[in-house]
């Protein structure tokens, strides 16, 4: 793992400082520094000290201390930027946790304020009441925070009406160098002169830049080198460089803008409409702000953002999915598409199709897909009637196909628009999943040209990358700007792959010139594309953006080596070249993922596992409470990577370090699913913990878990005693403290009775219901090792439930799931349960005889773990019997769909249930079934409670130190929700979700299959 190289005396901030600071070489301080080496770039840079500020007295006190320390500062809200933007070797600054307050909005006047860590989608669902929203939509818009957004000029989705981030950003409040909090706003000719004379000036050094900006862009040679230098006006998307097109404007009267005005609207977009962003800036007003968007935190540190803000489109949406057999024929049509004023025009290629078709997530997302198309382009109309919208995109596929363009033309309405986008805005991540060293490089994906551009230079690209260096590439997103990302897979691992790396830069710099584009169209030069700049601008205009930042930052301070004086693109890079790391031995077979490491190194950074419980989904849980980078997916496949990666033998401190990293993961297996590169992090976990017991030993209370069947059994000799010590609340705290779990959680009641017990009873009085002529079908029910011995009554309502509707209920012997042992990464006693119940079940289990389970963690363990714990010989049963296993609520839909069970046996009583998912039953199955049966009462009214995680999972609610988190988990979404559906049903399938809900809110949950025996007919 990393050291420290250098010393610096961090200590004396402690006493002032107000948030987070993690500089020493204690585990949990390395751990942080080694979170925060990477973004989602291809670099890694140990930073110094990691910050996380809480007031703007805290980042004045870090730019002292760094100015003082010759030290970079470098600011950072979700680490999604792919140009290594905010890794460096000095302080990273992370403004995500405590800077994310909306501070003000004034609807009437269509603006906000806000500090730079509010999340975009966050934002805009705060907007939604008052009829606005923040336009710009980067892909990582549900994490995505308006600090990186303005540093980066993000654009997105709808940039063609909707425009880019500086087209909205009204004013900035930031510290400059000499550390000064100034205002950037819209200033007027006389208002502009009264700042150089020094009127209305926070700090001398406030004056000098309005005064030095005015001496260079009033000068015609400098104008005429912008105006040649520049990538040419009709390119919308341009970020290359420090903004000086922006600005040159008001210096030339006005003549140039007006030009770049019209130029600007040559390209057919919704101008008129009120959706448009405000004009570019023009030659009546100057603004800073125009020059902070887009200059990647190197000129001062943002603090608050004055947003202009757009009324919320058409309700109705088309959503035009057009195949093309080529990726030229789809640009030709991106061209009509403009024409016909759609809002959006994005392209997804064949590469990203055929990945999605294996992620778990995006393959649901699929089904508009037409056989085998080259290229998809998705474009959106808007409209206020459902029949405007309709006639829009059926003009459009009208046109194509006067033209010739395209195959076939499905077109879909309302929340059906919201797969095909899902799928779109994973593709790149998605390509993380691709085995082997060879990986999509982030390096000409940025590039950005007129749109009537765009099909030459896609196709002079893609001859380039061949011809020149044998690569095939991968396209996709914004065809409508004019920018579509481009990615390669390079071995960046390889000496040949750095060198490949680097050329086909070089090349691409000369051919975007060529067409007068823009190199880097929203991701932003960094340390990636800043050693281009020179070459791309010229000269002259390089030299005035080095000026300019010896300006605003004469101390080299705000995030040294980016934009400009950067380092050379091919250093720094994540891992060394031509090493040969080998692969960690493991219980787990990770053969399918190339490995552990390799599994660890699929996180492509993209960050989305920060999305908050308002964006929805189940990852990350404890990040939805925390909004911790430490506590993210993100951050334990890195912390993962840099310990398989370390070739020495790993230390005391290394197991240390990783372990305060992984300890507030829930194994939830939400990211399994919804992360887009399939990181499973609650199986890499499991393995690390297996290899840490070897190391030190296994933990007391981990054992206790892992046993909790034998436990149980014992128990369950006498039931009441057991019930009486933790039904008394003194007895009870006494026993959870004994063993670490918090004295204020309840127990599990243990039932009088075992399940197994209680049916050998029932089978023998109900056989006499079943004459020999009836010959039911025969449902095998896995007992699992919770309705055993807990949830006795739910096992006993779905044998019950399953015999009045007309099946005959088996209970086959095996061995309890294993999950217990697999919480606590007891991996190696999970194996040997896996081979056992693999070896009962290989001759029982098919697709005629299935196995079905009522609690998801146990049942789900034979579809999940199974095949990749048992031994070669065996793995061939253990994938078969996964493809018959099924949960209860899957395996009953089932039945409905074939006619075997039918709404007539239920009630036609009228009631509300709201259902709380399990997690593993939302990553690895799906929510449909459940509604669907809970459905079969025809007046129950179902509907799926938003919420993530309960914050129970397994053992981890239970214990001492993650009690808080866990009922601040159930807090953010599950909690609320029951307590307002006071009449409702509650529905949740999985054992710990019912104890969680009753112990937040007081209310009995139910698990469906109770549900639906309490509303037989």
């Amino acid at each position: 793992m990393f050291r420290l190289t250098q010393k610096f005396p961090f200590a004396s901030l402690l006493p002032s400082f107000e948030g987070d600071l993690y500089f020493d070489e204690s585990p949990e301080h390395t751990a942080q520094r080694v979170l925060y080496a990477t973004d989602a770039s291809v670099y890694q840079e140990m930073p110094v000290a990691v910050a996380l500020p809480k007031s703007v007295a805290d980042i004045k006190r870090l730019l002292r201390f760094a100015q003082q320390h010759e030290l970079g500062l470098i600011p950072r809200a979700a680490g999604t930027s792919l140009a290594g933007q905010v890794v460096g070797s000095g302080i990273v600054v992370d403004i995500s946790k405590y800077f994310g307050k909306i501070l003000d909005i004034n609807a009437d006047g269509h603006w906000v304020r806000v500090q730079p860590g509010v999340i975009r989608d966050d934002l805009n669902a705060f907007l939604k009441p008052h009829g606005l929203l923040f336009g710009p939509e980067t892909s990582t818009a549900s994490r995505a925070m308006i600090g990186g957004m303005i540093g980066n000029n993000s654009c997105g989705l709808h940039s063609i009406i909707w425009g880019t981030t500086r087209d909205h950003l009204l004013e900035v409040r930031a510290v400059l160098s000499d550390g000064a909090e100034v205002t950037f706003g819209s200033l007027t000719q006389e208002q502009f002169d009264a700042k150089c004379r020094g009127e209305n000036v926070v700090s001398p050094l406030e004056q000098r830049l309005y005064v030095q900006f005015r001496d260079w862009l009033s000068k015609p040679h400098v104008q005429q080198h912008i105006r040649d230098g520049y990538p040419k006006p009709t390119v919308k998307r341009r970020n290359t460089g420090y903004a000086l097109d922006a600005l040159v404007a008001f210096f030339e009267h006005g003549a140039w803008s007006m030009e770049q005005g019209v130029q600007h609207l040559e390209t057919p977009t919704l101008v008129d409409s009120p959706h448009a962003p405000r004009p570019i800036p023009h030659a009546e007003t100057f603004n800073f702000a125009n020059l902070i968007a887009g200059s990647e935190g190197t000129l001062c540190f943002i603090t608050e953002a004055k947003l202009n803000l757009l009324p919320l489109p058409p309700k109705e949406i088309a959503l035009v999915c057009a195949h093309f057999p080529t990726i030229r024929q789809s640009l030709e049509a991106n061209l009509v598409a403009l024409a016909h004023e759609c809002s959006a025009s994005e392209l997804v290629d064949d590469y990203i199709l055929q990945l999605t078709k294996t992620n778990i997530e995006q393959s649901k997302n699929q089904t508009f897909v037409e056989g085998d198309p080259k290229a998809i382009l998705m474009v959106e109309f808007f409209a206020d009637t459902k029949e405007n919208v309709a006639q829009r995109a059926n003009a459009f596929v009208d046109a194509l196909q006067e033209k010739g363009l395209g195959y076939a033309y499905p077109i879909l309405f309302d929340d059906d628009t919201k797969k095909p986008w899902a799928l779109r805005k994973a593709g790149l991540s998605i390509m993380y999943n691709i085995p082997g060293d060879e990986k999509p490089a982030n390096v000409i994906e940025d590039t950005a040209v007129d749109v009537h551009d765009l099909p030459d230079y896609i196709d002079e690209l893609d001859r380039m990358a061949w011809e020149q260096h044998g690569l095939k590439m991968e396209y996709s997103a914004h065809a409508g700007a004019g920018e579509i990302h481009v990615l390669p897979l390079i071995n960046l691992k390889s000496s040949e792959g750095r060198t490949k790396f680097r050329a086909l830069l070089m090349n691409t710099a000369q051919l975007v010139k060529k067409y007068g584009g823009s190199l880097s169209g929203e991701h932003g030069d960094g340390r990636l594309r800043g050693e281009c700049i020179a070459f791309m601008l010229g000269p002259e205009n390089y030299q005035l953006c080095k000026e300019v930042k010896a300006l605003w930052d004469p101390h080299n301070t705000f995030n040294p080596g980016k934009v400009v004086n950067t380092p050379a693109m091919n250093e720094s890079l994540r891992s060394e070249a031509d090493v040969v790391i080998p692969q960690p031995k493991t219980v787990f077979d990770f053969t399918k993922d190339g490995g552990l490491l390799e599994l660890a190194e699929k996180c492509s950074g993209s960050g989305d596992c920060r999305k908050t419980e308002i964006s929805g989904g189940t990852m990350c849980p404890s990040y939805m409470a925390t909004r911790r980078e430490h506590d993210t997916t993100r951050a334990r496949a890195n912390i993962l990577r840099h310990f398989y990666s370390n070739q020495a033998k790993p230390t005391e401190h290394d197991f240390a370090a990783v372990k305060d990293v992984l300890d507030l993961c829930l194994s939830c297996k939400a990211c399994k699913a919804e992360c887009p590169s399939s990181v499973d992090m609650t199986r890499m976990k499991a393995e690390f913990t297996q290899q840490q017991y070897r190391e030190s030993g296994i933990p007391l209370r981990a054992r206790l878990v892992g046993n909790f069947t034998k436990l149980m059994s014992l128990a369950s000799i006498a039931p009441w005693a057991y019930n009486a010590i933790y039904e008394t609340p003194a007895l009870r705290r006494l026993a959870n403290s004994a063993v670490g779990f918090h004295p204020d959680r309840t127990m599990p009641e243990l039932a009088s009775t075992t399940l197994r017990k209680w049916f050998s009873v029932y089978r023998s009085q109900f056989s006499v219901n079943h004459p020999e002529n009836r010959k039911p079908k025969t449902v095998n029910l896995f007992c699992d090792e919770f309705t055993n011995y807990n949830d006795v009554e739910v096992g006993q309502k779905a044998i019950q439930l399953l015999e009045r509707l007309g099946y005959s209920v088996s209970l086959p012997e095996h061995a309890e799931s294993g999950r217990t042992y697999l919480s606590k990464g007891l991996v190696e006693d999970a194996k040997e349960i896996a081979i056992r119940n693999v070896t009962l079940f290989k001759d029982l289990i098919t697709d005629a005889t299935p196995l079905i389970g009522l609690e998801p963690s146990a049942i789900l363990t034979f579809r999940d773990e199974y095949p990749d714990l048992v031994p070669a010989e065996l793995k061939a049963d253990a994938l078969r019997i996964a493809k018959n296993v099924f949960l209860f609520e899957e395996w009953l839909a089932l039945e409905v769909e074939a006619g075997r069970v039918n709404k007539n046996q239920f009630t036609t009583a009228a009631r509300e249930v709201k259902v709380h998912g399990h997690c593993h039953q939302k990553a690895l199955s799906s929510m449909v079934p459940v509604k669907k049966i809970l459905s079969l009462p025809v007046n129950y009214s179902v509907q799926l409670i938003p919420s993530g995680c309960c914050g129970m999972a397994g053992s981890f609610g239970y214990e001492t130190e993650h009690y808080d988190l866990s009922m601040q988990i159930g807090e953010l979404v599950l909690f609320p929700a029951v307590r307002k559906a006071e009449d409702a049903i509650i529905s949740a399938a999985g054992t710990s979700c019912r104890h969680q809900i009753k112990d937040g809110t007081g209310r009995k949950a139910q698990h469906p299959a109770e549900i639906l025996f309490d509303a037989l007919a």
